[in-house]
């Protein structure tokens, strides 16, 4: 079974992802997967442009975690989305030093559910959890995940409504 870990930068996957590996999970970072992928790189945002259609196809299942930004376009048997209030998620990428747009952009992104509603479009609501890290610990986070995991806490998504928290007209 494949389970993907995915979010917004900053609402920690990697975090919890390192806490399930030392747990004895399988992990794997999509980071390391996606370098024969890579269309563009812009140094300046910190960003880069991936042929996601082919990396996604061409992506070999594992039984265990696939964690990253992107894990929710993979064929996950089960997907996590990772949440985190906007206001706390500015502060955690604040020292990324990345520029204040893309620090924008990831915010409003999460106030506006991107990668949850990316998630919805590409699995079932049964297959999805989505997990407030807000006022969580790694360990809770990851305590979570193996629950869900092993079928023992329910799929839940769409309770999480960060609107309050856009800044329009910036």
């Amino acid at each position: 079974m494949m389970t993907g870990i995915t979010g917004t930068p900053g609402t920690g996957k990697t975090s919890i992802a390192a806490e399930l590996a030392q747990r004895g999970h399988r992990v794997v970072r999509l980071t390391d997967t996606v370098k024969p992928y890579i269309i563009e790189e812009d140094r300046c945002r910190e960003t880069l442009v991936v042929d996601v259609d082919r990396w996604a196809t061409e992506f070999k299942p594992v039984d265990g975690i696939v964690e990253g930004h992107l894990a929710h376009l993979l064929s996950c048997d089960r997907v996590v989305v990772l949440r985190c209030r906007p206001d706390l998620l500015r502060e955690r990428l604040a020292p990324r030093n990345y520029p204040r747009e893309k620090v924008a952009e990831n915010v409003e992104a999460e106030a506006l559910d991107v990668i949850l509603i990316e998630t919805l479009e590409g699995h079932p609501d049964e297959h999805v959890l989505e997990l407030d890290t807000t006022d969580l610990s790694t360990g809770e986070c990851a305590d979570r995940i193996e629950q869900f995991i092993r079928g023992e806490l329910p799929a839940s998504c769409g309770s999480i409504d960060w609107t309050d928290y856009l800044e329009l007209g910036t």
